[in-house]
């Protein structure tokens, strides 16, 4: 290894897919990159990206592949409403999602109060909170351009 960001982010790649219980696949490792580049990315996204080193990769593979890394914690798969599940590497802390409400976007927030749970229900119906999921929609700074 020269040291580079590319050889580097895939030896990490390597250590947490096998630290998961999970077999290194040139596969696994490619969508491990393509979600370190496309944050967010839904499935349909992922293939594409996978399309010009690996045509004949499939959605069902893909989904595979994304189902097998959120089961063992390396992936976090968020569904905005009405929009397909999206799917991010950042997973060890507690933060939340902008949506764009205009063009599907989502970029990360950070939780202003830094450690889970960051709200808490008047009313736990005896449940014991220990995450909460929060989507902020609004317009992002593209799509008000175009409207202007």
């Amino acid at each position: 290894m020269n040291g580079s960001g590319v050889e580097s982010a895939a030896f990490d790649f390597n250590t947490k897919i096998r630290a998961a219980g999970l077999r290194v696949t040139t596969g696994r490792l490619a969508v491990l990159e393509i979600l370190a580049r496309t944050p967010h990315a839904d499935v349909e996204q992922v293939v594409a990206s996978l399309k010009p080193r690996a045509p004949q990769t499939s959605p069902q593979a893909v989904y595979s592949v994304l189902n097998a890394f959120v089961a063992a914690g390396l992936v976090r798969r968020i569904e905005p409403d009405g929009h397909p599940g999206r799917y991010e590497l950042r997973v060890d802390d507690n933060h939340h999602h902008l949506v764009c409400s205009s063009c599907g976007a989502v970029v990360d927030v950070d939780c202003t109060q830094g450690a889970a749970p960051c709200m808490h229900p008047d009313d736990t119906a005896g449940y014991v909170i220990d995450t909460a999921e929060i989507t902020f929609w609004g317009v992002c700074p593209a799509c008000q351009a175009d409207a202007a």
